[in-house]
């Protein structure tokens, strides 16, 4: 992942592995760094003048800065199912009243590959090309042709969470459940549609972590009230000598941290089916969860993390006070004068990791996790683009 000029972060330039924990303080810069990735889901879903509305414009994503820049540019490195290795970059330029333009675009899958300047297709990916916009991503219309369409489902397919509660208890409209809104506000819709896949292996899996979460829990799915969806908790109480009884509660009657874990089980679990979504990001899963949960939600992001790319934003030491979490899985996030630094930790930080001299979460609590500042490279330095054009 290469950023500059986006939100708080100036460049940026770092690898992510099959589970990334991204490591700071309030307002460091974390959500900004999968705001980048979020744009572009949004941008393959809607459109990309959508995405950037619903962000406040283009100068609310440009960096604010004393140099004034007036373009931010992403680019993702990436290699598809089938080893199929490639890049997909963007630059967005700023312009007057609020416009923008895609100043350039391009992208290589194996040997395919294009390159749009401001609505002109300067390296075509047929003889025979679709027309560009300097308003939209050719990656839509590229979409229509065999070698683009898997990169195009894995971009718009993504999955960024930052789940509220009040939505979670609330009545929803039913739909047809195929991936997780951010918010967590369709949830009963793709739990029911996970319980009547694969025999319902994965909605018992996601029981299991929420049982070592919530004493007493025996099952949760999708109910209805009338026309609309909620959520059911079968859950024991009562236990007394003569047994223990059950009984189905209501979402509006369970605590935030069950609900926020059951939705962070179900964005992490759905991934096993169609459509398939190959990274998942979510913002400080521990929140409103006991402490002593940290270590099954630990479990269950590694579990998922063999599906899909897991990126997890947090500044819990409980969460990360495990030895199994390496140096190499951590980026460490922080902010100077409102730029972020985003980059691996140092060396001897690795090493102490992998030696198990402290836990990361032993290193967050003493201040020892910051950014490796070697490791970040000048804004000259990026290499955000292929082409001599």
């Amino acid at each position: 992942m290469t950023l500059r000029n986006f939100r708080s972060i100036e460049v940026c330039d770092v690898a992510l592995g099959p589970l990334t924990f991204l490591v700071g303080p309030n307002g460091s810069g974390k959500s900004n760094f999968l705001d980048a990735l979020r744009l572009i889901t949004d941008a393959l879903r809607t459109s990309l003048d959508q995405a950037i509305r619903n962000r406040g414009g283009v100068d609310k994503i440009v960096r604010r800065a004393v140099d004034k820049p007036d373009r931010f540019e992403i680019r993702i490195d990436f290699e598809l199912p089938g080893h199929k290795a490639g890049h997909f970059s963007i630059s967005i330029a700023a312009r007057a009243f609020g416009d923008f333009t895609v100043e350039e675009e391009e992208c290589c899958v194996g040997e395919a590959r294009y390159h749009v300047r401001e609505g002109t297709v300067l390296v075509k990916p047929f003889e025979v090309a679709p027309p560009a916009s300097n308003d939209r991503l050719y990656l839509v219309n590229a979409s229509g042709l065999p070698e683009f369409r898997p990169l195009f489902d894995a971009l718009s397919n993504m999955g960024f969470y930052n789940l509220n509660p009040h939505e979670l208890r609330a009545l929803q409209a039913p739909d047809k459940g195929e991936i997780l809104a951010r918010d967590g506000s369709n949830l009963p819709s793709v739990l029911k549609r996970l319980s009547s896949q694969d025999d319902g292996t994965i909605q018992q899996r996601i029981e299991e972590y929420l049982r070592a979460i919530v004493p007493g829990l025996i099952s949760v799915m999708s109910s209805h009230v009338g026309h609309m969806e909620s959520l059911s908790f079968i859950q024991r109480f009562d236990v007394t000598s003569s047994g223990s009884h059950a009984g189905s509660f209501p979402a509006i009657s369970m605590s935030d941290g069950t609900l926020r874990a059951l939705g962070i089980l179900v964005a992490l679990f759905q991934t096993r089916f169609e459509p398939r979504i190959q990274l998942v990001g979510i913002e400080e899963p521990e929140i409103a969860l006991h402490p002593a949960a940290a270590g099954v939600l630990r479990d269950a992001l590694r579990d998922a993390s063999q599906d899909a790319q897991v990126i997890v934003t947090s500044h819990s030491p409980e969460l990360l006070d495990d030895p199994s979490i390496r140096g190499d899985e951590i980026l460490s996030v922080a902010s100077e004068q409102g730029r972020s630094i985003i980059a691996p930790v140092d060396a001897e930080t690795r090493s102490a990791l992998k030696e198990r001299l402290y836990t990361a979460g032993e290193l967050l609590k003493a201040n020892q996790l910051a950014p490796d500042r070697q490791a970040v490279p000048r804004s000259d330095q990026l290499k955000l683009w292929e082409h001599d054009t």
